[in-house]
C-alpha cells in the first residue's frame, strides 16, 4: 500500500460516493501517514489518540474536500489544527509555579510553537497562511498557490509583507 497523493485523492473520491471499501482503506493509509506526520511533532505515547481525532475530524470534514484539489495538504491543515488543539489542551492544563522556571528542549519547542502561532494570528489570513504553508510548512509557491486560492505573486508579496509584520512584532516585543 502506497500512500501517494493520487492514490488517496482516489479513496477519498469513492469514499465521497461512499464505498465503504475505498473508505476502510482511505482510513488505514491516513492513520499511517498521520503516525509518521505526528512522529516529528509530539510525544510517541500521545500519538495513537492524535491519529484517532484527526481521523474523526477528517470524517466529519469528508463532505468539504474539492477532488479538484490535492487531498494531502487538505488533511495536513486538519492535523495541524488537531496538533495545534493537543498543544493548547496542554498548555491549560499545566501552571507554573514560581520555582518551575526548567523548561526542557521538547517544552520549548511546544513554546516556540505557540508563540509563533500567536504572532501569525496578528497578521492578515492571507499572509499567515502564505508563510505558514511555505516557510514552515515547506510548500513550493505554486503549492501554496493553489492551496490559498491566490496568485503565485500575491502569494510572494503576502510572505514578504507577512515577513515584515512579524519582524516587527518581533522587535516591539
Amino acid at each position: 500500500m502506497s500512500i501517494d497523493e493520487p492514490s488517496l485523492a482516489r479513496l477519498m473520491a469513492a469514499s465521497q460516493r461512499g464505498d465503504r471499501a475505498a473508505y476502510r482503506a482511505l482510513l488505514g493509509d491516513c492513520g499511517r501517514w498521520l503516525t509518521r506526520y505526528f512522529a516529528r511533532r509530539i510525544a510517541p505515547h500521545q500519538i495513537g489518540d492524535l491519529v484517532q481525532e484527526t481521523l474523526v475530524s477528517m470524517h466529519r470534514k469528508l463532505a468539504t474536500w474539492d477532488n479538484g484539489r490535492p487531498f494531502l495538504p487538505w488533511l495536513a491543515a486538519i492535523a495541524r489544527y488537531r496538533w495545534i488543539d493537543l498543544l493548547r489542551r496542554q498548555r491549560d492544563e499545566v501552571e507554573l509555579g514560581e520555582g518551575d522556571a526548567a523548561v526542557g528542549a521538547e517544552d520549548e519547542l511546544v513554546h516556540a510553537r505557540l508563540s509563533l502561532d500567536r504572532m501569525l494570528a496578528q497578521l492578515p489570513a492571507g499572509q499567515a497562511q502564505a508563510i505558514t504553508l511555505v516557510k514552515i510548512e515547506g510548500a513550493s509557491i505554486a503549492e501554496a498557490s493553489r492551496i490559498c486560492g491566490q496568485s503565485e505573486a500575491l502569494v510572494k508579496v503576502n510572505i514578504h509583507r507577512g515577513l515584515k509584520k512579524l519582524a516587527h512584532l518581533v522587535k516591539s516585543e
